[in-house]
């Protein structure tokens, strides 16, 4: 099962650029943002959510194929 991340870019009419994380735990919204953050400039808050302060999981799918 595909877990779900959501990006959302909130750009106001000044120019100011909101960057927000849905669906991510731990510390892995902030490498999903770096980049971003990186190419847009200088980063002049950041508010962590509840979702910041979970544990991650990690989620590791292995597929086997049967022989009949």
């Amino acid at each position: 099962m595909a877990v779900k991340h959501e990006l959302e870019i909130v750009i106001s009419p000044s120019g100011e650029i909101q960057l927000k994380v849905k669906g991510v735990a731990g510390e892995g919204c902030l490498e999903l943002t770096k980049a971003l953050e990186e190419e847009l400039g200088l980063v002049v808050e950041r508010e962590k959510t509840s979702e910041y302060y979970q544990a991650a999981v990690d989620v590791e799918e292995n597929v086997s194929v049967g022989e009949d």
